[in-house]
């Protein structure tokens, strides 16, 4: 049992009022439950009940035991003289304020409504279970799960948010910079992701400015930072790159260090790190100015005219030095752009947003409604129990909601766990 629990059945009266008596046994109606209070102090403010047909407006303190108000010590706490009720699951001593007087107490373990005790203990059973609710998520209606997903959507997004906050704290609010390093997280995909993130660091982004202004600089850039470069071959593109690299490392006197070396294992080719460090120099060559618009377009199709570059023409007949292939133009799919604008795209519309104190929800809803859910297993086994999830938006929430919610059982903060529970 958690005191969680004894909030939910307060808050929605899951417990038998007709004829509902303190632990001294006067007569309670309640006329409000009160606010919920999620921060310090009682449980529930502003709460009105009638005792024995006094009429008493004030706050109202939940625990297990009425022990537990000493526990807490309570008593001590001048936020606490307001409470006119104490509801507990068992009542095992008796509560007083400081100024001696006793606080009436209700025990709810013999009152509360039997099928929702039972399926509060179902879904917090032992057994081993991928959700929680998993037997009954089929159950809670299409219109309450959208809902809540839309909400955890943009929880995620506020996750998001900490990770370009802290960035743009360390380039002294240089937007164009933190976008820069969040692009390449993301065209390194899980992978290569913090090997091309970390090649990204290791930049001032003004070096990549003034590399994308000549031909085959930027590309030689990001392939020897990241350590590609280091070879000897034969190959006369990769020979020129390298001495592109040399010649712009000892121009601008930095180091690589600290980069992690990119991965090829179990990669397709068109993922491999010389393709998408190839695709990320053209897209900073062909667009300047990137940051001001993303910010400026807000239509997937637009995006996609944004996005619309190929790796250089070596590639065309390459996936890695040296090595011939059928030629193909390695092009950013629309489905790695979709990625692009899941996971770098909108968090940082919406990061920049608030950092200029302007609401642009209903225009992130849209975008992100207008983009296919992605196809991982945590979706997949989701749609399997209820085939709701048809868009980004959903996705990104599903995904907020295992790892957030269902992971950590945190089925009473969740509206599909109270949707559950309410249902009996």
């Amino acid at each position: 049992m958690k005191e969680d629990f004894l909030h939910y059945v307060w808050k929605f009266q899951k417990f038998t009022t007709t004829q509902l008596k303190t632990t001294e046994g006067a007569l309670v109606k309640i006329l409000s439950v009160g606010q919920h209070n999620h921060d310090s102090g009682p449980d529930f403010f502003n709460a009105k009940v009638s005792i024995d047909d006094q009429l008493w407006a004030g706050n109202v303190e939940i625990h297990l035991k009425s022990s537990d108000w000493y526990a807490h010590h309570h008593e001590e706490d001048t936020a606490y003289d307001s409470v006119i009720l104490h509801v507990v699951w068992e009542h095992d001593a008796e509560v007083f304020t400081n100024d001696n007087s006793r606080i009436p107490t209700v025990e709810v373990k013999n009152i509360i409504n039997t099928a929702t005790l039972n399926t509060y203990r179902k879904l917090f059973s032992k057994k081993q279970k991928w959700i929680p609710c998993e037997q009954e998520f089929s159950n809670v209606d299409e219109f309450t799960i959208h809902n809540w997903l839309e909400r955890l959507y943009f929880e995620r997004l506020q996750q998001k948010s900490k990770l370009i906050l802290k960035e743009l704290e360390t380039s002294n609010n240089h937007w164009e910079a933190v976008l820069f390093n969040l692009l390449a997280k993301n065209f390194g995909l899980k992978v290569n992701g913090a090997a091309f993130y970390s090649m990204a660091q290791s930049l001032d982004f003004s070096i990549v400015k003034k590399c994308a202004e000549k031909p085959l600089e930027l590309e030689a850039l990001f392939l020897g930072q990241s350590g590609l470069l280091e070879e000897t071959l034969e190959d006369g593109y990769f020979k020129e790159l390298q001495k592109k690299y040399n010649y712009v490392s000892h121009k601008f006197q930095f180091l690589n260090d600290a980069v992690v070396a990119p991965k090829y294992f179990r990669l397709r080719p068109p993922n491999f790190p010389t393709i998408r460090l190839s695709q990320l120099a053209m897209l900073y060559r062909e667009q300047k100015q990137l940051f001001s618009k993303i910010i400026s377009t807000n239509e997937k199709e637009a995006f996609y005219d944004l996005f619309n570059v190929n790796a250089s023409e070596y590639w065309d007949t390459h996936y890695n030095f040296g090595v011939v292939s059928a030629k193909r133009k390695k092009k950013l799919t629309k489905a790695f752009i979709d990625l692009l604008l899941i996971n770098t795209v909108i968090p940082l519309k919406f990061c920049y947003a608030n950092f200029i104190k302007s609401d642009i929800s209903e225009e992130l809803i849209r975008l992100t409604s207008s983009i296919d859910k992605e196809e991982n297993s945590i979706i997949n086994k989701f749609n399997q129990l209820k085939p709701v999830a048809n868009t980004a938006l959903h996705s990104q929430g599903f995904l907020q909601l295992k790892n957030e919610y269902c992971d950590n059982k945190q089925c009473l903060h969740c509206a599909i766990g109270n949707a559950v529970l309410k249902g009996n």
